[in-house]
C-alpha cells in the first residue's frame, strides 16, 4: 500500500515476524512518563492524541491512562493488530509520519515512542504540524538502554554487526531536524528506568526485538541470540539468576507547535 513506502524495509521485515517478541521484551514505561503528559504535553480527558508508530500498544497505555482520546497510527499490519487486540477501544489507522490519515488540526498532542527515529525529517514534521492543532505539543520518548553498564554495552557490541542502514535513537540522526520550522524549543526530561523479569524474556528476548535482528534469517537470528546467552552465563550479576534487572535511561523531549 502506498503507506508502506514510508516505511524503512528494517521495520517492515522485522516488526511484521517479532511483534510477539516485542510484546515480551521491551519494557513498559516509568509512572514519571504520566506526569510528563499532562504537563508538558498538556495530556488529560477532553483532549486528543495521535500516537504515530504507535506498535503494539507499550506507550498507548499511558496516553490512555491519563484520560486522553487517543488515536493510533501504525504501519505494519502485524503491530496494528497486536494493539488491537490488546486495547479495543483504542482507534488504530493505518499509516505513516508522512501521510496521517486524518484532518487538519486534529489532535492536541503527537506522540511519539520509540518511533521518531525512523521518520525524523522536514516532511514528517510538517505533516505533524499540519496534524496539530494550534498550541498543540510534539512529544517524542525513548526507552535507551544504559550503556554505561558493561554487560549492557556488550550486547549492543553483539548487535552492531547487523545494522545496516537500520536508523537508531542512539545515532543521533534524528535530532539533527531541530530547531523545526513550525515548532519551537526542544525540552528534554530524563528518568531511570528498569524492566525487571527472567532473562529470556528481558535480555534475550529484548535483543530478539530489535528490528534487525528480527529481519535476520533464522539461523544467524539464532547465532545472535546464543552470544547473548552466553554472554548472561559469564556474567556474575546475571549467571543462574531467575529474575534480572535490563537497565534503561528513558529519555522525553517536547516542542510546542508555533506560527511558521
Amino acid at each position: 500500500m502506498a503507506a508502506m513506502t514510508d516505511v524503512h524495509r528494517m521495520a517492515t521485515d522485522g516488526y511484521s515476524r517479532g511483534a510477539d517478541i516485542y510484546v515480551r521484551g521491551r519494557p513498559d514505561f516509568p509512572p514519571a512518563s504520566l506526569d510528563w503528559l499532562r504537563e508538558d504535553l498538556g495530556l488529560g480527558p477532553g483532549k486528543t492524541a495521535i500516537e504515530l508508530g504507535a506498535g503494539t500498544g507499550k506507550f498507548t497505555r499511558q496516553l490512555v491512562q491519563v484520560g486522553a482520546d487517543v488515536i493510533a497510527i501504525e504501519p505494519v499490519a502485524a503491530m496494528r493488530e497486536r494493539l488491537r487486540t490488546a486495547l479495543s477501544t483504542v482507534e488504530a489507522l493505518e499509516g505513516t509520519a508522512q501521510h496521517i490519515p486524518l484532518p487538519d488540526s486534529s489532535a492536541d498532542a503527537v506522540v511519539c515512542a520509540q518511533s521518531f527515529h525512523w521518520f525524523a525529517s522536514a516532511e514528517s514534521l510538517a505533516e505533524i504540524r499540519r496534524a496539530l492543532k494550534p498550541g498543540g505539543v510534539l512529544g517524542l520518548i525513548w526507552n535507551v538502554r544504559d550503556q554505561s553498564v558493561d554487560w549492557v554495552a556488550e550486547l549492543s557490541r553483539i548487535m552492531a554487526p547487523y545494522e545496516g542502514d537500520a536508523p537508531r535513537y542512539d545515532h543521533g540522526e534524528w535530532q539533527r531536524v531541530f530547531p523545526a520550522d513550525g515548532f519551537g524549543e526542544l525540552r528534554e526530561r530524563t528518568w531511570s528506568h528498569a524492566h525487571v523479569g527472567p532473562p529470556e524474556q528481558v535480555i534475550v528476548e529484548r535483543v530478539a526485538s530489535v528490528s534487525f535482528i528480527a529481519a535476520l534469517v533464522e539461523s544467524r537470528r539464532e547465532q545472535v541470540l546464543a552470544e547473548v546467552r552466553a554472554l548472561i552465563e559469564s556474567t556474575p550479576a546475571l549467571a543462574g539468576r531467575d529474575h534480572v534487572s535490563m537497565p534503561y535511561i528513558t529519555r522525553a523531549y517536547s516542542c510546542a507547535a508555533v506560527a511558521s
